[in-house]
């Protein structure tokens, strides 16, 4: 389906001055260039310059049969007929005839001019181009300027080489030229040949392609693409160098002789469509031949694209001439992220058309078939363009919009259909903008905005149409620049350069065309379809204006212009083009976020990126979305969708009091059941609680009572500074039940965090209070976020930092963790965090009074005891029995005594890693029973039983049966003999009446008796 809008893409209208009829026409570098009707002339008329004025004219060696002209390299190719013969010729440096310069080079290929017509200055060049086979089509890369020859059975490339004189004795070199904007002014161009040191095209042949059951009629070129184009048939392919050659004749032999095989039973060609892989499947074989250039350049391989045939319709009444397929053209588009040394495009389309129907593919990154173009009448030709697509009937012109800058979208941002960032679909129909009547059109072609059309009347065609026709076009407000006597009524010929419009005038037409929609239908798809064609006229706009500043930028570099004045003032025109694009864009994406928001639920979803690129504030769509007078009151879906993930997903932007209550509103009308969420938004800490809470209130009464809810009321009574309510709606529910309330929605608890592993955390009014009044139940809601990953171990932190507990509720928060979290990562860290506190506290407090460090433990008294974190939590292990004799009773304070207890009960659990805690436990000394006992520890821990033996017997020797009958069993029994029984007979030879040693002894040896007696 294509639908027709009556847009008016053009803006005015000029007929080129031309003295005899035109049979040829093409432009290019800013020129037209016609040829007369069997003549054997070229004439250059300016087309950026108003009137056309004439640049020059040269002569040809023979009759022009077609002509094309490359914009790398600036040189036209021509295929030409003399005395029954076809030659193929290239004309370089034509611009010097305008000069009025008659010296003429002529040369074969490869054979560059030499002597005195070189030192005589520069000149223009015909370079003859031998053929073995007559040529039928030529085509000029628009990338490297690289030449494609379609002759009756093989194409020939041609690679574009630039010399200059005073290099011609050196190797040639590849031409390293980019893209250049189809708008870019001629007068560079122009400039060219005052250089006194031109460069010398040639050209080189460098492969040859032979094709099976397939005559070319048109052939196209870009970069490694390669099209041609019969009566019926499009084949593409692709052809790349490799080093790892693949041999294709072999394959390709068979497959011909299977063909001919059975070509005799084939009546009418078969409709076929095959891409990407599947068009090897096609019964037409191509094979390379070699040019003997393979060692330098590498070898050629070729894989299949695409391929197209149709069946002839001859129900139509139409002949087999009017069936055959035109227009063949491959397109490239720049993305704007692409460097200037880049010469592969991002984007290539591949473009064909029948008379009644057009057909644009995309060959890079998955060939598909774009669009389809259903023409109300037979189509002579089509070119295709950024904007538009350009067809002529007999008797008119007519407009269609592309695709090419969706795709160009989405290789420039493979992620741009997320909920950031959309764009129109590949697939969304095209339309028709207004057809402009002429009389007798014959040929088009297109350089930048101009248009050129050249028309031929027939004999008996009378005056009055024409006039008719072109009164039409004034009515439109078109400007006819005044022609020659000689041009209008001497003549059935006239030659028209037809202006289109600025993309931004069109979308501001385009825009307007909409409001009628807008009025009678808001949800009409035809609005929301040609909403989506201006957004994709802006993405094409912006493309091509990214691209004239990296050209501007490069023109601009001291080593090529001497003057900036001129691109200073280019590049201030091309920004100030780009901002007025770019607010154009914003509107258009606060336009299409309009439509969605009152679409149906299939498409709603795309209110929110649009949205998004539009720039605007929360508060301003929420007046674009108000309801109308008159009109239902409600939102449409698509703004709902919206407004749910800008609240529901973080942000800094803080509403006022009235739009926070506009919102509670919207959401009260519309999805009552998002209230708690939306209450909890960060967005909305500006509401009124009075008037929040008596939705609240009505909702719990309609929907009956839940934890959420009831937490929320909560807050909102803390708000109010009504804290016996607050305390009785808390009362509610049993702690772990609003652990779980917590879990369902944790912005009740904290705000942010969702930027990763930097971003802003804070707690809420709420969480202040817990942290006072319920300290257990908020590092219980806080783990049950952990362990639901609803935050992060560092946001926690912060959480705690902010609330100004980091020796408290923290250090609780961490031995909470310890007992719930099963990450090993995360209990390690968490162990030595906890052992660092412990060791902190013990250095800090010897006595009732303390230090203020930085880990000095408050008045409040831990969550959790010694004993709780020994009886519920693995990792801290029972005290070892000895522990009890080196531990001081009542000989410091309760804090201090805690802490010890905790650090010896991790040094006796299996999870803390003793070489972790060492450097730390430097810090304490050992001069106390209780720093002995917890260097003791961890010299225990590290297997040193021969030295604990020792310093036990020094320090404390009333523990050390306690220690032997703890430690000193299976592995190490032979300890009490080998190292403890001798240590404590030198010890009770030395101190014979001291009765701990000798109490020691008595048990040592009894132990070693039983033990005896048992073997």
């Amino acid at each position: 389906m294509v639908h027709v809008y009556n847009c008016h893409p053009f803006s005015s209208q000029q007929i080129v001055q031309v003295e005899q009829e035109p049979g040829l026409i093409c432009c290019g570098g800013g020129a037209l260039f016609v040829v007369a009707t069997g003549g054997c002339k070229v004439e250059a008329y300016n087309l950026e310059k108003e009137g056309c004025p004439l640049i020059c004219r040269f002569a040809t060696m023979g009759t022009v049969k077609s002509i094309q002209h490359s914009r790398m390299g600036d040189y036209l190719v021509t295929i030409e007929g003399k005395n029954c013969a076809t030659y193929l010729r290239a004309y370089t440096n034509w611009r010097y005839q305008a000069e009025g310069k008659a010296r003429v080079g002529v040369r074969l290929l490869g054979h560059l001019l030499r002597g005195a017509s070189v030192r005589g200055g520069a000149q223009m060049e015909i370079i003859e181009i031998p053929l073995s086979e007559r040529p039928v089509a030529v085509a000029c890369c628009p990338v490297t300027g690289d030449l494609l020859v379609g002759c009756e059975n093989t194409l020939v490339l041609f690679t574009l080489r630039r010399q200059n004189q005073q290099s011609q004795n050196q190797s040639q070199q590849m031409v390293q030229s980019t893209w250049t904007n189809s708008q870019q002014s001629s007068s560079q161009s122009q400039g060219q040949i005052m250089d006194s040191n031109p460069n010398f095209l040639d050209f080189e042949r460098s492969v040859i392609l032979h094709l099976s059951q397939m005559k070319p009629k048109q052939v196209a070129l870009c970069g490694e693409y390669v099209a041609v184009q019969g009566e019926l048939e499009v084949l593409v392919v692709k052809l790349e160098t490799s080093s790892d050659p693949k041999t294709l004749e072999e394959s390709d032999t068979k497959k011909t002789d299977h063909l001919e095989d059975h070509v005799d039973f084939q009546i009418l060609p078969i409709h076929q469509e095959l891409l990407g892989d599947r068009a090897k499947d096609c019964d037409i074989a191509v094979s390379i031949e070699k040019t003997g250039l393979e060692d330098s350049k590498g070898q050629y391989t070729l894989s299949y694209v695409l391929f197209r045939r149709f069946t002839p319709d001859f129900f139509q009444g139409c002949s087999v001439e009017e069936t055959q397929l035109h227009s063949l053209q491959l397109y490239p588009l720049f993305t704007g992220n692409q460097s200037m040394s880049l010469q592969e495009p991002s984007c290539v389309f591949c473009f064909f058309s029948l008379p009644s129907a057009g057909y644009l593919y995309s060959l890079k990154g998955g060939v598909e078939l774009l669009s389809a173009y259903q023409y109300p009448e037979k189509v002579l030709k089509a070119v295709l363009t950024d904007y538009l697509l350009h067809v002529i009937t007999k008797s008119a012109l007519q407009c269609f919009t592309v695709r090419c800058a969706a795709v160009a979208a989405r290789i420039e941002d493979p992620y741009i259909d997320s909920t950031m960032k959309a764009c129109p679909p590949c697939s969304m129909e095209v339309c028709a903008l207004r057809i402009q009547l002429f009389i007798g059109l014959r040929s088009v072609c297109v350089y930048g905005h101009h248009v050129v059309l050249l028309s031929a009347a027939d004999a008996e065609t009378t005056e009055e149409p024409e006039r008719t026709t072109q009164r039409r076009g004034l009515s439109r407000k078109w400007t006819i620049s005044s022609p020659k006597e000689t041009s209008t009524a001497g003549h059935g010929w006239n030659l028209y350069v037809v202006d289109t419009v600025s993309p931004l005038t069109l979308y501001q037409e385009m825009v307007e065309y909409s409001q009628r929609y807008a009025e009678t239908n808001p949800q009409a798809q035809s609005l929301r379809h040609l909403l989506s064609e201006a957004h994709l006229l802006l993405r094409t706009s912006l493309l091509q204006t990214s691209e004239q500043q990296r050209i501007i930028e490069e023109d601009s570099s001291p080593s090529l212009q001497a003057d900036t004045e001129g691109p200073s003032v280019k590049q201030a025109a091309v920004r100030t083009d780009s901002t007025e694009l770019e607010e154009a864009f914003k509107q258009n994406c606060a336009q299409l976020g309009d439509c969605f928001s009152r679409g149906s639920q299939r498409e709603c979803h795309l209110a929110l990126p649009y949205y998004r690129m539009s720039g605007l504030s929360v508060t301003e769509l929420m007046a674009r979305n108000r309801p109308l007078a008159g009109r239902p009151q409600s939102y449409g879906p698509g703004f709902l969708f919206y407004l749910k993930h800008y609240l529901f997903e973080e942000t800094e932007q803080v509403l006022s009091q009235e739009a926070a209550d506009e919102v509670i509103d919207i959401f009260s009308q519309s999805e009552p059941s998002q209230l708690v969420s939306v209450c909890a938004s960060p967005s909305l800490i500006n509401t009124s609680p009075a008037k929040t809470l008596q939705i609240l209130q009505h909702l719990e009464n309609t929907a009956g009572v839940s934890v959420p809810l009831t937490t929320t009321m909560a807050t909102m009574m803390l708000r109010l500074e009504d804290l016996p309510e607050y305390t009785r709606l808390m009362e509610r529910h049993a702690e772990m039940v609003l652990v779980y309330g917590f879990i369902e929605e944790p912005r009740l608890l904290l705000h942010g965090g969702d930027g990763g592993q930097h971003a802003h955390v804070r707690p809420t009014a709420l969480t202040r209070q817990l942290a006072k009044s319920q300290p257990g139940l908020l590092v219980a809601a806080v783990v049950a976020l952990h362990e639901n990953n609803k935050v992060q171990l560092q946001h926690a932190d912060h959480i705690f930092k902010e609330l100004d507990c980091e020796n408290c509720l923290q250090v609780d928060f961490w031995e909470a963790m310890l007992m719930a979290s099963s990450q090993e990562t995360i209990i390690q860290e968490l162990l030595f965090r906890v052992a660092s506190v412990y060791i902190d506290r013990l250095t800090n407090t010897p006595s009732e009074t303390h230090t203020n460090g930085p880990h000095a433990p408050s008045k409040r008294r831990p969550l959790k005891s010694a004993d709780d974190l020994i009886n519920s939590c693995s990792h801290y292990g029972a005290l070892y029995p000895w522990l009890i004799v080196l531990n001081p009773a009542h000989t410091t304070s309760s804090q201090h005594q805690e802490a010890l207890y905790k650090l010896q009960s991790l040094l006796c659990g299996p999870s803390l890693s003793v070489g972790s805690v060492m450097p730390l436990m430097e810090r304490l000394s050992d001069e106390t029973l209780w720093g002995f006992s917890l260097h003791l520890l961890c010299a225990t821990r590290r297997g040193q039983y021969d030295s604990s033996i020792e310093k036990l017997l020094d320090r404390c020797p009333q523990a050390i049966i306690a220690y032997a009958n703890h430690h000193l069993q299976d592995s190490h029994m032979v300890l009490w003999w080998q190292k403890l029984l001798p240590e404590l007979c030198n010890r009770t030879r030395v101190a014979a009446d001291n009765s701990i040693l000798l109490a020691a002894l008595k048990e040592t040896s009894l132990n070693r008796n039983a033990v005896c007696s048992t073997e």
